[in-house]
C-alpha cells in the first residue's frame, strides 16, 4: 500500500542509534555460520553493559511501581511490536512466579491479541488508540505505565503514556535511543543505548533483548520490595506444575528444616500457599495464626520470622 512521503519522518528516523549501519556486519552476508554467530555475539555482549549505565533511572521506575503494588494499583506496559510482545510475556510470568493476581501486571501490544502471535506493523502509528486503549484499562493515579519503544518515536506507545499521565498515573518509557527526556510524556525514560544491529534496524536483536533485561528488572526487584521472596527463594509462587509443587516443597525444607513429608505435610496444611507453610513450620503454628502473622508484617515473611522470640 502507498503511503503518502514524510521527508521529516525520514530524517527522524535516519538520527535514531538502532536505524545505524554497524561496520562490524557490512559483509555479513559474505561469512559462513560461525561467522555470521560471532558477530552477533560480539554485539550482544555489549548489552548487559548499556543497561548496567541506566539502573539508577530503572531503580526509579522500580520504586514508583512497588508504590503503585502497595496502593493497590497496577504495573501495566504498553508497546508495539517486538516490544509489545516483551511487554506480555514479562506480565505473564508474574502470576506464577510471585503468585500476583493476572490483572496485577498487564500487557498492552498494538494492534490487540492478534498482534502477539503476527505482526501488524502499521499498528505502532495509531497515537489515539494508544490513548484508547489506556482509557479501556481504566487507568488511574495508582497504576504505572511503562512504554517500551525501541526507537522512542512509537505514536501508540506515545499516545497511551501522555493519557497515563493526564490520568495521573506514573509514567515510564523504556527506549534504546538516547534523546531530551524532557520532550516525551514520560517522568523516567530509560534508555539503555546499545547501539545499531547487525540487520540495519532489527530492534528485535540487541534493543530488544536489553528491553528485556529491564522489564526483568522491573518486576523482579518491585517484587522483591513487596515482600515475594525469603532472600533468593519465590516463596509467593503458584504451584500449578508438577515442577512447581516440587520446588515449592524444596523451599519449605531449606528453611524450616522438615524432611520432604514434613514439607508435603505442611504445605497440604496450608493449602499450598508457602509463605503460611514455611510461617507454620518455623514458628510452630497453624494456619491461620500463620496467616494472621503474615497479616500484621504486611506479608513479608522475614519480619515474621525475625520477629520469632
Amino acid at each position: 500500500m502507498d503511503r503518502p512521503h514524510s521527508p521529516r519522518l525520514f530524517e527522524e528516523l535516519a538520527s535514531l542509534v538502532t536505524e545505524g549501519y554497524l561496520s562490524e556486519s557490512r559483509d555479513i552476508d559474505r561469512m559462513d555460520s560461525l561467522g555470521i554467530l560471532r558477530v552477533i555475539n560480539d554485539q550482544d555482549q555489549k548489552v548487559p553493559e548499556a543497561v548496567g549505565e541506566c539502573l539508577p533511572d530503572v531503580a526509579r521506575v522500580v520504586e514508583r511501581v512497588t508504590e503503585s503494588f502497595r496502593a493497590g494499583g497496577r504495573l501495566l506496559y504498553v508497546g508495539a511490536g517486538t516490544s509489545g510482545r516483551l511487554g506480555i510475556l514479562d506480565a505473564a510470568e508474574c502470576p506464577p512466579t510471585f503468585g500476583t493476581a493476572p490483572e496485577e501486571v498487564v500487557g498492552i501490544i498494538a494492534g490487540g491479541r492478534e498482534s502477539m502471535f503476527r505482526a501488524r506493523e502499521g499498528a505502532e502509528d495509531d497515537e489515539v488508540a494508544g490513548a484508547r486503549a489506556i482509557e479501556s484499562h481504566g487507568v488511574g493515579s495508582r497504576d504505572s505505565v511503562v512504554g517500551i519503544a525501541a526507537s522512542r518515536r512509537t505514536p501508540y506507545v506515545r499516545g497511551a503514556l501522555s493519557k497515563a499521565r493526564e490520568l495521573g498515573a506514573f509514567t515510564a518509557l523504556v527506549t534504546c535511543n538516547p534523546g531530551d527526556a524532557q520532550a516525551h510524556p514520560a517522568e523516567v525514560v530509560v534508555a539503555p543505548v546499545v547501539g545499531p544491529e547487525v540487520v540495519t534496524g532489527s530492534t528485535r536483536m540487541k534493543a530488544g533483548t536489553a528491553q528485556k533485561l529491564v522489564l526483568n528488572m522491573i518486576t523482579t526487584a518491585s517484587m522483591i520490595r513487596r515482600g515475594k521472596t525469603l532472600g533468593n527463594l519465590m516463596i509467593d509462587l503458584r504451584p500449578g506444575s508438577a515442577k512447581l509443587v516440587e520446588r515449592s516443597r524444596r523451599i519449605v525444607m531449606k528453611v524450616t528444616g522438615v524432611d520432604y513429608d514434613g514439607a508435603v505435610e505442611l504445605l497440604r496444611a496450608a493449602d499450598g500457599r508457602v509463605k503460611t507453610a514455611i510461617v507454620m513450620g518455623c514458628r510452630t503454628v497453624d494456619a491461620a495464626e500463620a496467616d494472621r502473622l503474615l497479616h500484621e508484617a504486611d506479608g513479608f515473611v522475614r519480619r515474621v520470622l525475625e520477629g520469632a522470640p
